[in-house]
């Protein structure tokens, strides 16, 4: 695309200084956000919502601990918690202590990982639990000697965290620390001299024998499950500012989803939050912008279908075997604020193939608040399901008086999906509080409004961005006739 595909490239190595995040390729998404997941504001039945489980492995030495507590020391406003892999080694039995030295604590074998499995998934759930503390003098383990309250971050740290799938499955965020094997050796030989007064022979014996090939044969094939990877573990400050405001930007989103349940956020990716970087840059050109805001409004699009009710359906395969799925309900519209509404069409008509658009034009008139709404919906609007389509929710103003049109035309409330990029707490406060059984489904929520009464960080004007004006003009040329409904031209 020329030099202005250059910034792009830019702006993505930027963002990613010094840290590497696995499959953040923009050209070919692999993207955990789809409409088959859970949205990320599933709470529990007893309302607890679910904290946010960051697994930090790499191989011993590396820096894993220190990373841990790095970031740590950034979030010391919220609460978080660690759990260490190594409190749940195995005891070992009379016989096994003869024979220490024989005996590999880098094996998967070496964990008694249901036991963690067991508390991970209650501290996921908001129950306390009991953690075991292992004596590496006796290399016994003490049960219950810790209890570990639930808190808003988790973060399990271990060289094996990552093997097993069923602890990856309870992970928000997995990171490898990735640190030359020169640097762990020298680290562990300085750790186990001093602090465990081990000789110098014993510990290059141990590493030789067990140490290394451990790391090759279980712990370094995990590194490709890490969505983030770390060079030079804690020495890293850039790599672990950018996790921490990761982190921050989903506990604020937790913040409000506690509030608001009808609020779903989209499974966030370093994929997602690259394409934000782009569109956010005051700097990038329009086709660039157009580019990657259509590629995030696809996604939002189809999480929010996502939510449609759905029935079962069985069809015949090529192979003449019977496939039992799911087909959504074809009493389907869309419905754009014009105009930057507008922007988010293909995007539902590449998802719904043929499927019926309206639209809705919401006109301030003089300085006196009062709004001008014309409007060109389908006839039969009241008995269908509702996707609203506006990419940003500021003050939410406008998506009341859209709404009030909609259900005064007959449309249920539980049957509208609101679909925007992204949305100010403020404005997610108003239509919730105003809509309760209407669903909000957006791909970031913003710090809030500004003293002009827009949003920050923000994007800037979303539609003259997108359509390249200047000011406000709208991109479909329409009149209104007596009965205030949008005629196309």
């Amino acid at each position: 695309m020329g030099s202005n595909s250059k910034s792009v490239d830019q702006v993505l190595d930027a963002a990613a200084a010094g840290v590497h995040y696995s499959a953040l390729r923009l050209d070919d998404l692999s993207i955990q956000g789809s409409a088959e997941e859970q949205p990320t504001t599933s709470g529990l039945e007893n309302g607890h919502q679910e904290p946010f489980v960051i697994g930090v492995a790499g191989g011993a030495s590396s820096g894993k601990s220190t990373v841990c507590k790095m970031i740590i020391d950034q979030l010391r406003d919220q609460r978080v918690v660690v759990v260490t892999q190594e409190s749940f080694y195995y005891g070992l039995t009379d016989e096994e202590l003869i024979h220490v030295h024989d005996y590999n604590f880098d094996h998967p074998d070496a964990f008694d990982t249901e036991l963690l499995l067991s508390c991970m998934k209650k501290l996921k759930h908001g129950k306390a639990v009991d953690i075991p503390n292992y004596n590496f003098k006796t290399y016994k383990s003490v049960p219950n000697a810790r209890k570990v309250n639930p808190s808003d971050v988790i973060i399990l740290e271990g060289i094996l965290v990552f093997h097993d799938s069923r602890l990856r499955d309870l992970m928000n965020m997995k990171i490898f620390v990735d640190t030359d094997a020169d640097v762990r050796l020298t680290r562990r030989i300085r750790r186990d001299t001093i602090e465990k007064g081990r000789d110098i022979k014993t510990v290059l014996d141990q590493y030789s024998k067990f140490v290394k090939p451990a790391f090759e044969d279980f712990i370094l094939p995990t590194k490709k499950y890490a969505d983030i990877i770390i060079p030079r573990g804690g020495d890293n400050d850039v790599a672990i500012d950018l996790i921490v405001q990761h982190i921050r930007t989903k506990l604020g989103q937790h913040d409000l989803c506690k509030i608001h349940p009808n609020l779903y956020v989209i499974q966030t990716t370093y994929q997602i939050r690259g394409m934000h970087t782009i569109i956010r840059d005051a700097a990038t050109a329009t086709h660039d912008f157009i580019f990657y805001a259509d590629r995030l409004i696809r996604l939002v699009v189809e999480h929010g279908l996502g939510h449609l009710p759905f029935q079962e359906k069985q069809v015949i395969t090529p192979t003449g075997s019977v496939y039992t799925g799911v087909e959504f309900s074809k009493r389907l519209c869309g419905i754009s604020v014009i105009r930057s509404g507008e922007s988010m069409e293909n995007a539902l008509r590449a998802c719904c193939k043929g499927i019926k658009i309206g639209k809705i034009l919401i006109h301030r008139e003089g300085d006196n608040g009062q709004q001008l709404i014309y409007h060109n919906l389908p006839k039969d609007i009241a008995n269908r399901h509702v996707l609203l389509l506006d990419p940003i929710l500021g003050t939410g103003n406008s998506a009341v008086q859209a709404i009030s049109l909609l259900l005064k035309k007959g449309v249920q409330e539980a049957n509208i999906i609101f679909l925007n990029l992204i949305s100010a707490p403020q404005g997610v406060h108003v239509v919730s509080k105003r809509f309760p059984r209407l669903k909000i489904v957006t791909s970031e929520i913003e710090f809030g409004l500004n003293d002009d009464f827009r949003v920050i960080p923000g994007m800037g004007e979303f539609g003259d961005r997108y359509f390249g004006t200047d000011d406000y003009q709208s991109s479909t040329p329409l009149f209104c006739n007596d009965k205030n409904r949008v005629r196309l031209l």
